[in-house]
């Protein structure tokens, strides 16, 4: 460091102290020893030489002297200066404290720490600086310094001049000034960052003993313990969590070898831990401790550098858990034995079912049609010209009742069966209730007015809207109504109340005043074919309809049931959802049958191509043609020559079979389509496949309609005045040039 530069003022003084020691010496001398010319004796020459280099001699000595003084001065100086920058600028803090705790001097580093200047931290009290819980300590360590006079070391919290909260070392010494009096100077250290880290620290380690003794799994640091090859050949146990004993089965573990606790303990996991520790990586394993008699799923990862040698693992025992892993395996090859034999019984079952259909769409053909004949012709004949006799007409309602009850007897089987192969369709859509009761009742009143039974139907006040299939609807009223007036009384009631059971929730009954059912009867209910003992009695049945009825509702989401009483009668009652919202799809079928209804005016001749083998069935079609002076019928006995008619003559409409010899109606109607002359003619299928999934394939490959065979005049007529109309618009868009296809 370099000094100060105060030579010329240094030299000045020194001279000016060389003159006032020099005046002072010699009025000393004088009083001492005062001279007077009488005293003193001539000297010689010789004498006088002598004391002029004495005299030299001694003031060459002086001024020797003075250098030496004045290069003391100045390394005196230069310390005191060297002094001041050390105390000035020292990294930590320096303060003289007087016995009354007043600041005296303090240095920049204590100035900072306290976040004052120099000037202003001087007079101030260094207990201001001192938090309130901690201001006793601090005046009891004061007091122990000053009495001891001894060095001592403290830990305070303090608090900047702007109320900032710092920590520091305060290591005080007692001095007494140049008066005598006692004074501290205390040098302070800033702390607070190192008690920042002991407190994370120790909040850290809190944490990790709190995880440690709490978690479920158990825990150990273990120490690996090398041979003199420096391979692993042991491990101590240094530290375990409380799970550790009821995890591993091992006790009071701590300090001791697993070799020492298990001599028999599997080498191949003290092999594991060693490479844990030599390559620093985790490994997560399941393995077992056959000693042990136990599965550990472990993970074990090394802590610290390889030369700790110590490995941190976390087990589970999942011994429960392997033995019913090994169970489940068992299970599982078990199942997968019976999921194979359920396959195979499945294929068998499909194959029964693929057989099923087929017998029942063969069967349904088969009975069909010579029914289509039968109730044909007889209906033709009902209502021929001239009208039949009376006799005739009594063999003719016989021949149409036994015809319709045997229809009605093989349509029940039919979907019987499609229900129970979970192969019935239904298509479900808003409907109205009172929609659907009311083309109930007019169906089932003629029945009810010729057996005298009266009727009584609930006036719906709010319209109430189920989601249901229509068809299937009816199906299941028509058939609880016709139950009600055959198994009643003559001059009977048959009463229809509608009621809401619960919110959202609406209950139909049909009540007759019958003869009732007895418990027994009611338990053997809805069981197929049971007609309770009414094989005797003259009323038709098959014991089918309340098993369709049953099996039906519940399809559609809803429920049935009976409540009856022996000599009063019954109530069969069905429950469904109610809607939330109002539909329009009545007032759309409204407008599509007053469309159809319409006045026509006169129409030229329409032309009807029938495709059909069976010459009874062509017969009857050209009987009901001949009532028909708008249409002109030709028919063919097979495909091929359907198609040749067709392509030469373009019929308007064509009534198609599906069972033909050599190419089937569905080929012929795909060979139809492809061609441009003949795609666009309706084409209607008249069948006696009256199977639902048959239907579908027929709509599906294109159908203007699809009939199934016997015939029902009215429902033939409506639907091929359906299909002429259409005929027609195709006819008016073709004339003007548009395409129906747009454009």
């Amino acid at each position: 460091m370099k000094a100060p530069d105060k030579t010329t003022g240094n030299d000045t003084s020194v001279a000016s102290e060389g003159h006032a020691l020099r005046q002072r010496a010699e009025d000393l001398a004088r009083r001492k020893n005062p001279l007077s010319s009488q005293s003193l004796e001539p000297l010689s020459p010789e004498a006088m030489r002598q004391t002029l280099h004495e005299l030299q001699v001694h003031q060459i000595e002086l001024e020797m002297q003075n250098e030496e003084l004045r290069h003391a001065q100045f390394q005196l100086d230069t310390a005191r200066a060297r002094y001041f920058d050390l105390y000035d600028l020292a990294p930590v803090g320096y303060c003289t404290v007087s016995e009354q705790g007043l600041i005296l001097e303090a240095n920049i580093a204590a100035a900072t720490l306290l976040g004052m200047t120099r000037s202003s931290l001087v007079g101030q009290r260094f207990s201001r600086f001192i938090v309130k819980p901690q201001q006793d300590s601090f005046y009891l360590y004061r007091q122990q310094v000053l009495a001891s006079g001894e060095p001592r070391v403290c830990e305070l919290q303090m608090a900047k001049s702007d109320g900032t909260p710092l920590w520091v070392t305060l290591q005080a010494t007692a001095q007494n000034n140049a008066s005598g009096v006692p004074m501290l100077r205390i040098v302070l250290s800033d702390i607070t960052e190192r008690r920042r880290t002991d407190d994370a620290l120790r909040e850290s380690e809190a944490r990790y003993r709190n995880l440690f003794n709490s978690m479920d799994e158990g825990f150990c640091i273990i120490e690996v313990i090398f041979d003199d090859h420096q391979k692993p050949a042991d491990y101590r146990f240094l530290e375990v969590n409380p799970p550790f004993e009821k995890q591993s089965g091992l006790h009071g573990v701590t300090g001791k070898r697993i070799l020492e606790l298990v001599p028999d303990f599997d080498a191949s996991w003290i092999e594991i831990y060693g490479k844990v520790l030599r390559t620093g990586e985790a490994i997560r394993f399941v393995k077992e401790a056959k000693v042990l008699n136990r599965w550990f799923e472990v993970y074990a990862f090394r802590i610290g550098e390889p030369e700790s040698r110590k490995v941190a693992v976390i087990f589970n025992n999942i011994t429960e858990r392997r033995l019913a892993d090994a169970e489940r395996e068992l299970l599982g090859h078990a199942l997968q034995d019976k999921n194979a034999d359920l396959e195979r019984a499945t294929i068998i079952a499909e194959k029964a079912n693929r057989a099923k259909s087929d017998f029942l769409s063969s069967m349904s053909h088969e009975l069909r049609t010579p029914l289509s004949a039968i109730l044909g012709f007889a209906q033709l004949m009902e209502s021929g010209s001239p009208p039949p006799t009376p006799a005739q007409k009594r063999s003719i309602d016989q021949i149409l009742q036994a015809g319709w009850y045997l229809l009605e007897l093989i349509n029940e089987i039919l979907d019987l069966a499609l229900i129970e192969s979970g192969k019935l369709s239904l298509s479900q859509e808003p409907m109205s209730l009172a929609g659907v009761m009311q083309e109930c009742r007019d169906m089932i009143e003629p029945q009810a007015a010729k057996r005298g039974v009266s009727m009584r139907f609930p006036a719906f006040e709010i319209p109430c809207f189920v989601r249901a299939d229509r068809t299937r609807m009816k199906q299941i009223l028509v058939n609880l109504l016709s139950n009600a007036i055959k198994y009643n009384r003559v001059g009977g009631t048959v009463k229809v109340k509608c009621m809401v059971v619960s919110p959202g929730r609406i209950r139909m009954g049909v009540e007759d005043t019958g003869e009732g059912l007895s418990q027994e009867k009611i338990s053997q209910l809805f069981q197929p074919f049971n007609r309770l003992g009414q094989e005797a009695q003259a009323e038709e049945g098959t014991g089918i309809g309340l098993v369709m009825t049953k099996r039906l509702i519940e399809l559609m989401g809803g429920a049935i049931g009976v409540e009856s009483t022996v000599g009063k009668g019954s109530t069969f009652w069905i429950e469904m959802d109610l809607m939330t919202e109002q539909q329009t799809s009545e007032a759309a079928a409204q407008a599509q049958a007053q469309a159809v209804a319409q006045s026509r005016g006169p129409a030229p001749l329409r032309t009807l191509l029938y495709v059909e083998d069976n010459p009874a069935n062509r017969l009857l079609v050209e009987n009901l043609m001949e009532r028909r002076p708008d249409m002109r019928l030709l028919s063919a006995r097979d495909g091929n020559s359907g198609i040749a008619i067709a392509r030469a003559r373009l019929p308007d409409v064509i009534l198609m079979d599906i069972h033909l010899p050599g190419i089937s109606g569905i080929e012929v109607l795909k060979i139809l389509l492809k061609d441009p002359a003949t795609a666009h003619i309706p084409v209607l299928a008249l069948s006696a496949n009256a199977i639902p999934h048959d239907i579908d394939k027929g709509l599906e490959a294109g159908f203007f309609r699809y009939l199934t065979k016997p015939i029902k005049i009215d429902e033939f007529m409506a639907a091929l005045d359906e299909a002429l109309e259409c005929a027609k618009a195709v006819s008016v868009f073709s004339n003007s040039g548009m395409s129906l296809k747009g454009g």
